[in-house]
């Protein structure tokens, strides 16, 4: 993939994870509540500064993010599903492990179409997102009881 191509993936996928967080805090209920909710904020808000970062990005390298609903949904590669009140806390953490598991990958793709295109800036980007994604699995993870299994 090109870098455009790479950082509208993640305009779309990005917007799409902010949702899946959103979701999540909305229909956790169960052990560890109190500290998973307010968890859920934080990583919001941590994707939503992402995404607007790529963005802009995109937009200083002369490119025109996704800004439509229609656009996120047909191009994020990241699935949802109807929210769910029955859905166990370890289930809810799986599915936010999941999308940073995805996200893991697509900054791995932006680092490399970045460097094919002697673009530091972009590529220093996805470094630092790559990084901050990682701390999250080993999280999630430890939460979950598992080891990160970070390659």
């Amino acid at each position: 993939m090109k870098r455009e191509q790479v950082l509208n993936q993640a305009v779309a996928d990005l917007s799409q994870f902010a949702t899946v967080i959103h979701q999540t805090h909305w229909y956790m209920r169960g052990n560890g509540f109190l500290t998973m909710h307010p968890k859920m904020d934080e990583l919001m808000d941590e994707v939503n500064e992402w995404l607007d970062e790529i963005a802009e990005r995109l937009i200083i390298i002369g490119g025109s993010p996704y800004s439509t609903l229609k656009e996120f949904a047909e191009h994020t590669k990241i699935s949802d599903e109807i929210g769910s009140y029955d859905k166990l806390m370890t289930d809810h953490v799986e599915t936010v492990l999941s999308g940073y598991r995805y996200l893991q990958g697509l900054a791995e793709e932006g680092i490399e179409a970045a460097d094919d295109e002697d673009d530091a800036v972009t590529e220093d980007i996805f470094i630092g997102i790559k990084a901050a994604v990682e701390k999250k699995i080993w999280m999630l993870s430890a939460q979950l009881g598992r080891a990160p299994e970070i390659k």
